[in-house]
């Protein structure tokens, strides 16, 4: 991975080194532009009883999806009302269950760019309520913001109060005169850019080296006006980040309106699009309303709380590295919101 600083910001420390591991799953989604690269991570292992027990090396994929109609979310399917489809053939679906309280970790990555100067109060309090509302004690989040520099504000905790502790000290940075502080790979990443926005960088961060590690549910809930400056990663390196973390990406979009006065965004919104809609998530838009901003944290509420886990053994048992698409149908009217393919797995060790 090319050097990146990804700071912890606090009184009794001014750096942090993010160990990278290898992924704990066994299935990954595709990067959004150009062929995918193999995977190389160890697949899972079925144990299968008869005469005698036998070990088979095979890919079991778990994919994690919500279904909505047009009143709202759907809670009451089973695996008779859904079929999954792998590069158009239909699977069997070995398990099927609503996974409301199936742990989950949540990473909040907040604009602290200049762009955000009015929305950033809107943002701290309506994160730390949403983080006191959903957290459980299974349950861990961690916070990075972003501008000129990718900081880690809190690291997991399944603490509240810690959380809004250290989300109302985030601030606005436009600039900073610091080299940085040697980080990942060993060296600082460049602040010379005084309205650099470094999304792509803090994305790739937080699916890379903190939620690559983790298994269960993982979500990143992105404040930003969807604008990127300066980053070394990309929309595509950091959307496959996610997607082999397998970690949901939902993007609120929220900006401050003077700052973008004649200066349209529309590409921004269609490359948060991409990310979240790559991911198995989406995004909200919601201006710079506080209300709507509520509003949008109580919809990834509800969405958590609606999600189904499928598992499914692939027919295709080769395991030949290559990508394969998925799709949910679980009947007509039924919106399903889910990641869209996946690995086949090659062999163990980290997919660098």
């Amino acid at each position: 991975m090319r050097p990146v600083s990804f700071r912890l910001l606090s009184a009794l420390s001014v750096a942090i080194f993010l160990a990278c591991t290898p992924a704990l799953h066994a299935q990954e989604a595709p990067s959004p532009d150009g062929p995918p690269p193999e995977s190389t991570a160890p697949a899972q292992q079925e144990r299968t009883a008869g005469a005698e027990t036998l070990n088979v090396q095979v890919n079991l994929v778990d994919i994690y999806f919500s279904v909505r109609d047009k009143n709202g979310y759907i809670t009451s399917l089973s695996k008779n009302d859904c079929g999954i489809f792998e590069d158009a053939k239909e699977q069997t679906i070995k398990n099927f269950t609503q996974e409301k309280n199936l742990p989950l970790t949540i990473g909040i990555l907040l604009d602290t760019s200049g762009s955000q100067q009015t929305v950033l109060p809107l943002e701290q309090e309506s994160g730390a309520t949403f983080l006191s509302n959903v957290l459980t004690p299974k349950d861990e989040a961690f916070l990075i913001s972003f501008d000129v520099n990718v900081d880690l504000l809190s690291d997991y905790t399944n603490n509240a109060r810690e959380l809004k502790r250290a989300i109302n000290k985030a601030s606005i940075n436009t600039a900073s005169s610091s080299a940085g502080v040697p980080g990942i790979g060993g060296g600082p990443f460049p602040t010379s850019n005084p309205r650099g926005t470094l999304l792509f960088d803090a994305v790739y961060l937080a699916a890379h080296d903190k939620l690559r590690v983790e298994a269960g549910r993982k979500i990143i809930v992105l404040l930003t006006d969807g604008g990127d400056q300066g980053s070394q990663e990309t929309l595509k390196t950091a959307t496959e980040a996610a997607q082999k973390s397998n970690t949901i990406v939902y993007v609120i979009l929220i900006a401050d309106r003077a700052y973008h006065m004649g200066d349209p965004f529309d590409h921004s919104v269609v490359d948060m699009n991409q990310l979240a809609h790559d991911t198995g998530g989406r995004v909200i838009n919601v201006g710079h309303d506080g209300r709507k901003l509520e509003q949008a944290f109580d919809q990834i509420q509800d969405e958590l709380r609606t999600q189904y886990l499928a598992s499914y053994t692939p027919l295709n048992k080769t395991a030949d590295g290559k990508f394969r698409k998925i799709n949910i149908d679980c009947g007509k009217g039924m919106n399903v919101q889910a990641r869209k393919g996946y690995y086949a797995i090659v062999g163990d060790g980290d997919n660098d």
